[in-house]
């Protein structure tokens, strides 16, 4: 077939898509039109595209709908969807272009006047047979939306199987890095690379750096606390750390849950800063709103209650997926109102093109549900603006906002070597977690091995395009007001040069202040690299083994190469310093070694 995808818009309605970017409505996103012509010119029976969160998946999906049934390539449509929410989304943004999907459809002969149905993984995982009788006996076409939830359980998978191998077409959509588990997503072809190993292979992608770059999504400036946290341990022993310090995985896990605690100071200066950050916004993007990512109800009722507090104002609740949550979603959405606070994964169901600022309150640590999370903030309406989210400073969150623009694929052979950790593993109980569809109390949080006593923030950092900006800050400083201040609308390169200056003033102010005054690490982030245990003892026996190898070709005992090195890089013994202080003095000795040759 010769036919361009130049006609695919053509017999639409003039308003679609009905969140056209700032040019012309009725027209295709550059990626979407480049999709849809390499989909028309192969024909393919599979097609799955990777767009990042908030490119416009739907409206691709919809007009390539469009063009099948309009040409009779298919008769009717299949959707299925995540969560219920996003099923009556579907059908809402069908029924713009004139595609009428039923999204209460649960047995029996479709009403004449669909064309189709929106259901849920968790519906087909129910009736399997249902949804393939109705594939085979007419041609359809299957939007599997997200498709990495095909995956959230070996039955939901088999089902889905079952339920549309006879489909005529089948048009898979993802916009996050795929999963962390080995369990093959159904109608998704697998390559074996150079090395062995088979990853997920997509027939068009479209990643956030390519959307930032077309000013399709919002840049991203995230906002990192660090704080002082003191909890007790299931053997009644008090710990006390700092969010930030290199510490091990548990706890990092621990310090973490006791920062989230509501109880806590950490989780009201930040949901304060959060609200001073999301006025700033509204002087530039008047209806701009804020969502707090919850790990469960409880956490989430009480963070409703501490927004109350703070800002006067009620926050929306949405605790789990169903017709009361939807509604609260859409009468949000349609609403000026500040804040909203959803439990974790109802969150992925949470399309509000006017959230702008957002808190990152859950313990949950895949790359996976990160990306998702971020995609709910990223939706850009008109150029300039920009998207706020604020988390902790922890080393898994660090990595993966300063990797927004990495594409991931679905990695099915995991490379293991003797006596290395998986490169891939990312716990499955975390999975587990982030894909609950229902948040109901399971009792867990009786047996956590620990007991939150107290904490407190510190403004720590922001990142932003790959790069960490500003020094320490105690909440409601001058300091901290410099970063929460940044106009909400900017271009990206502005952005960049804007935290650039204000770095600058930070540190030109901390010069001045006596140094008794100096009660926080008075020092830029970049030299504050946030780092796990693990990684640091990683550093200190790089470091040892550089200085070993050093003695051989200096002649110079350990210790007084260390001492040289202290003398030149300054800074404590290696036990007691930095990665930042390592990290110098591994290039100092490496340079030593090079100049010896």
């Amino acid at each position: 077939m010769t036919t361009t995808a130049g006609t695919a818009s053509h017999h639409l309605s003039p308003a679609f898509p009905g969140r056209a970017p700032w040019g012309t409505a009725g027209k295709l996103r550059a990626w979407q039109q480049g999709a849809m012509d390499k989909y028309l010119q192969a024909q393919p029976r599979d097609f799955l595209a990777v767009a990042t969160p908030g490119a416009g998946k739907t409206t691709f999906a919809l007009t390539l709908a469009s063009w099948l049934l309009h040409h009779h390539v298919v008769q009717q449509v299949t959707v299925v969807a995540p969560t219920e929410h996003l099923k009556k989304q579907w059908a809402e943004a069908a029924a713009r272009i004139g595609i009428k999907l039923d999204p209460e459809y649960s047995a029996g002969p479709l009403g004449r006047e669909y064309d189709g149905v929106a259901v849920t993984y968790a519906g087909v995982g129910v009736r399997p047979m249902l949804h393939r009788n109705r594939v085979e006996q007419r041609k359809t076409l299957v939007i599997l939306d997200e498709i990495h939830h095909a995956g959230d359980s070996k039955s939901w998978g088999e089902a889905c199987l079952e339920a549309f191998e006879p489909a005529t077409r089948r048009l898979a959509l993802t916009g996050t890095p795929f999963r962390s588990d080995t369990n093959p997503i159904p109608f998704v072809t697998y390559e074996e690379g150079d090395d062995g190993i088979r990853r997920s292979s997509a027939d068009y992608t479209y990643g956030y750096g390519s959307a930032l770059a077309d000013g399709v999504v919002r840049p991203v400036i995230f906002m990192s606390y660090s704080g002082n946290m003191r909890w007790r341990t299931k053997a009644g022993d008090e710990i006390a750390a700092r969010l930030g310090e290199p510490m091990t995985k548990d706890a990092i896990s621990q310090a973490w849950r006791t920062a989230l605690d509501p109880r806590g100071e950490w989780m009201p200066s930040v949901l304060r800063a959060a609200d001073q950050r999301l006025t700033e916004v509204r002087k530039a993007i008047p209806d701009a709103g804020a969502l707090v990512i919850a790990s469960d109800q409880e956490s989430a009722r009480a963070y409703a209650k501490l927004i109350r507090d703070i800002t006067g104002h009620k926050a929306t609740l949405v605790l789990s997926d169903d017709a009361g949550a939807s509604k609260r979603i859409d009468e949000f959405s349609a609403s000026d109102d500040r804040w909203m606070v959803a439990v974790r994964m109802v969150s992925e169901g949470v399309d509000v093109p006017r959230l702008a600022v957002g808190v990152y309150a859950t313990t949950i640590s895949t790359p996976l549900f990160f990306a998702q999370a971020v995609g709910r903030f990223v939706r850009s309406r008109r150029r300039g603006e920009t998207a706020s989210v604020f988390l902790p400073t922890v080393p898994d969150l660090l990595g993966f906002a300063n990797e927004m623009e990495r594409e991931r694929d679905h990695v099915l052979d995991k490379p293991k070597k003797e006596g290395e950790e998986d490169p891939y593993a990312e716990s499955e109980k975390e999975m587990d977690e982030a894909n609950k569809q229902q948040d109901e109390d399971t009792g867990e949080q009786d047996m956590l091995p620990f007991e939150a006593l107290e904490s407190d923030a510190v403004f720590d950092r922001v990142m932003y395009n790959g790069a960490e900006f500003g020094m320490q800050a105690h909440p409601g400083s001058e300091e901290e007001q410099d970063y929460l201040g940044i106009p909400g609308l900017l271009e990206p390169d502005q952005v960049q040069l804007l935290l650039q200056k204000r770095q600058a003033r930070q540190i030109a102010h901390s010069k001045k202040k006596p140094a008794e005054e100096a009660d926080l690490l008075e020092l830029p982030a970049e030299r504050r690299p946030v780092v796990s245990h693990k990684e640091m003892m990683e550093l200190r026996k790089k470091l040892n083994s550089l200085v070993g190898a050093y003695v051989h070709q200096s002649g110079k005992p350990h210790g007084v190469i260390h001492t040289e090195l202290r003398r030149v890089c300054g800074g404590p013994p290696s036990a007691e310093a930095t990665a930042g202080q390592l990290r110098q003095r591994i290039a100092k000795v490496q340079e030593w070694a090079t100049r010896m040759r």
